[in-house]
Parts: C-alpha cells; structure tokens; sequence
C-alpha cells in the first residue's frame, strides 16, 4: 500500500480579488513537481468566487471537468447550448472531448459561491462533448457513501469518460465503514469537506487530501460530524 498527504494547509493558495481559492494539485501560477496528478485525478481546486462575479468563456478539450458547488449558485453556459444553473446538491460534469467553450458565474451579487472544481483526464480522447447534471437528494448519503460520478450509463451518478468513480459521505461522529476499490489499478483519493476523518489510521480534517493505492479497500471512520469525498480513479493516466 502506498499513501500520500495532502494537509490544507500546504496546498496551493491564489487570491485574484473576484476568485479566492486553493490547489490540491498544480494549476496556473502553483507548480510543485511532486503535486502535479493523482493518477487520472488531475485538478482539485476549492473556488470562492465573489458576487456576479466567474469564468469568462472559455475553451477546454480532452478533459473531464467536474463541479460540485458548496454553496451558492453557479450559472453555466457553454457552446453545445447549454444555460443552467448549478447549486448545493447538484453535481454537473463536461467532457469537453474534441473542444467546448464554457464560462462560469456566481448567479448572486450578494453573496459568494464556493465550488469544488475537479479536472479528470478522459480515458478516450477526441470523443464529442457532452454535458450532464444531476441533483442529489443529502438524506441518502447520511452515513452513506452516495455514488455522485460513474463511468456506466444509466446509473445514479453523473456520466464520466473515465474508468472513475466518485462517492459524497455525510457522516455522524463514530461512524464506520469500508470502501472496496472499484477495480485493479486504481486509487482512492480522500477529501474532507468538512469535520474530521480518519483513512486507514490517517487523521485528517476540513479540506485534508489523502491519497491511497496498491491497496483492495480502505477503512473510514467519522472523528466527528464530517462531510467527505472520495474518488476512486485509474492510477495510470
């Protein structure tokens, strides 16, 4: 078995006044050499992004792009003609394929919206884009791990060009359970939106990344109220 940490407080920080947010791995002007990919897992950046405040449009190819807002409402446009709004509890996903312009805004002028933003490489290049969205009821991932993102069609989760899988647990103080890696090859990276987790005897806390893999399962454990994301990606991009 093989892990790496990740605390909060060692990721990549840029604050460009209308977006404050923080790297999990390499992007923009972040670089460390020993924090570019987890596998497929490309990009895991924690966005705030100010009232009526966003992304201008623009492009992306041949990348899964995941965003699972916190809180607030972000609005999305793109080139296949899609205008939607994304909230607490939605999880949207592109696969951006062989080209899509997009652009990203803070629906409210009143408040922030805070968004994880997630890049996947895609297993088959140069596919058409696509585009889905999905809401998801909180109750049943209490004490749960609740599948958000899936590569199988006609599953619960969102569809993903990758052979990854994607689970949101809200978990009650003391809880227990394990998760079996979907397949050989794989890797679980563990993210902790809120509270207090321990992974296979790793203490973690609010916005800790924990990679494990060469490993069948994992165990979890609730050090308190906690909120965590785990994805279960190909190790070889």
């Amino acid at each position: 078995m093989n892990t790496i940490l990740h605390k909060a407080n060692t990721r990549g920080h840029a604050n460009h006044g209308w977006l404050d947010t923080n790297h999990s791995f390499s992007f923009a002007h972040y670089y460390d050499p020993n924090r570019v990919n987890f596998g497929v897992l490309r990009v895991l950046n924690d966005d705030f992004v100010e009232g009526g405040m966003g992304f201008g449009t623009h492009p992306h190819d041949n990348m899964e792009i995941i965003s699972i807002p916190l809180q607030g409402d972000l609005e999305h446009r793109d080139s296949m003609g899609n205008v939607t709004l994304i909230r607490q509890n939605d999880v949207q996903i592109m696969s951006a394929g062989k080209g899509i312009q997009h652009s990203e805004y803070n629906k409210n002028k009143d408040k922030k919206v805070n968004f994880l933003q997630i890049w996947v490489f895609p297993k088959e290049k140069n596919i058409t884009p696509h585009y889905d969205q999905k809401n998801f009821d909180p109750q049943k991932r209490e004490n749960k791990l609740q599948l958000i993102v899936s590569p199988e069609k006609g599953s619960e989760g969102v569809l993903i060009n990758q052979d990854a899988r994607f689970y949101l647990g809200n978990l009650k103080k003391g809880f227990q359970t394990g998760y079996a890696i979907s397949q050989k090859g794989n890797g679980v990276y563990a993210f902790v939106i809120e509270g207090d987790v321990t992974v296979n005897g790793q203490k973690l806390n609010k916005r800790d990344g924990f990679g494990i893999w060469d490993t069948d399962k994992i165990s979890i454990t609730a050090d308190s109220n906690s909120e965590l994301l785990l994805m279960d990606v190909p190790m070889n991009p």
